[in-house]
């Protein structure tokens, strides 16, 4: 019997049959051949049951490293964190096109669940794949890419783990770059006048509002040919261990300690932001981390709906009858061909909903649901939402291909869980 596993967010756990640590291609395959039902479990980032394995788990943490350099294209294991590869790469002069922010996930849940970071003229990062090689329901091992089982590739490149256990994962690199960042508090209706000039004329532009007011913080960072000028070691420290994680986790647990003070507490994150300047290779400057721990439900949604969904959230917030210490993250996307993408076929603004956790979320969530539901929008597969399979058909063209392609793969629903059982029917 395995130990009880559980997310990050504590949303989800599992106690699975057994848990299977692989070392090689050969076990991955040995272990998915041999298992009725089997599910690979990353770095539990995901804030849904994705990762719950209901019989055996498999556990890619010793399936890391490089396997392969070719010019930018880089082939890596799949249970590679992003932070190891972002520091593999470093050592190579090359790095990831765009991230998110958080770089705790395996490379193989990152694509999985549609992981993105911002930028207008940027997809997700499951666009920066090149091929794939996935251990499929038999145990065989095959490789798919855009020219080499075209459908698979088009399926599995943000495939929930529903077709196969993704075995190394090649990339398109960059050359390594430098960020030149800015971070600064602004308004929030004087900030969405500009947005989309911001967005149109500057990479990475991302912004982080405070929902009891109208504070912003706002994140603009620029590729430019230029040295380092990174924050000293003890700066850094201030800024993001003692700041945005200690003094910020101890204000939102006051706040869920003593409701009635969430709101003013919430509108003095955003008033006491401060600002920050400085430049950076790109992934130190991309992510940052993340020890205050949260419930977060996500929705892509068109960029031309952008500013009517958050006038409607606006309006909701005022109405709850609870305190919101985390504040809304708003980031935006190039439109994407991969099938189950959040970005398929439009340019896209994503708009992050979270609250502290152990406080009461659910009438916050539900509201901004409907919201987004209303212009068409999609949830992010790695976050909180209450959609199912027919919801979901409704909002991906590719959707039935998708589940073609998975009845061709795993006709025995060996990866399926509760959670893939829901959303993909």
């Amino acid at each position: 019997m395995g130990t009880t596993w559980t997310n990050w967010s504590r949303t989800a756990s599992a106690t699975p049959h057994r848990v299977e640590r692989p070392t090689s291609a050969e076990q991955i395959a040995e272990a998915v051949a041999a298992a009725p039902a089997i599910r690979p479990r990353g770095s539990g980032h995901s804030f849904t049951g994705i990762a719950v394995a209901p019989g055996a788990a498999l556990d890619l943490d010793a399936w890391t490293g490089l396997v392969e350099v070719s010019g930018t294209l880089v082939t890596v294991r799949s249970g590679t964190t992003l932070r190891q590869l972002n520091a593999l790469l470093d050592d190579l002069g090359l790095a990831m096109a765009n991230l998110g922010d958080i770089d705790a996930q395996t490379i193989a849940g990152a694509i999985s669940t549609g992981t993105h970071g911002t930028g207008a003229e940027f997809g997700g990062l499951a666009t920066q794949v090149a091929a794939l090689e996935l251990v499929l329901a038999d145990g065989s091992l095959v490789r798919c890419s855009a020219d080499e089982r075209p459908e698979l590739f088009h399926a599995a490149r943000v495939g929930l783990g529903a077709l196969g256990v993704i075995s190394t994962v090649t990339l398109r690199c960059v050359p390594s770059f430098v960020l030149h960042a800015r971070e600064y508090r602004d308004r929030l209706d004087p900030l969405l006048e500009r947005f989309d000039h911001l967005t149109a004329v500057e990479d990475h532009v991302e912004f982080h509002w405070f929902p009891h007011g109208d504070w912003v913080m706002v994140k603009r960072n620029n590729r430019v040919d230029e040295p380092p000028a990174p924050m000293s070691d003890l700066r850094r420290f201030y800024e993001y261990e003692l700041m945005q994680n200690g003094a910020y986790g101890l204000v939102c647990g006051l706040a869920r300690a003593v409701p009635p003070a969430s709101r003013a507490l919430s509108w003095m994150c955003g008033a006491l932001t401060g600002k920050r300047v400085h430049r950076d290779v790109s992934h130190r400057v991309f992510t940052t981390p993340r020890r205050v721990r949260f419930v977060e439900t996500e929705y892509a949604v068109p960029r031309a709906a952008l500013h009517d969904v958050l006038r409607e959230l606006r309006a909701v917030v005022a109405r709850l009858d609870h305190g919101v210490l985390v504040p809304v993250e708003v980031r935006v996307a190039a439109g994407d061909d991969i099938w189950l993408s959040t970005a398929f076929g439009r340019d896209t603004a994503y708009v992050a909903v979270h609250q502290f956790l152990g406080m009461p979320y659910r009438r916050y969530f539900d509201a901004f649901e409907r919201i987004a539901g209303a212009v068409g929008g999609r949830p992010h597969w790695g976050k909180m939402h209450r959609l199912d399979a027919a919801a979901l058909r409704e909002r991906y063209p590719h959707f039935d291909d998708f589940r073609r392609v998975r009845a061709e793969v795993d006709p025995e629903g060996k990866f399926g869980n509760a959670y893939l059982d829901r959303v993909l029917g």
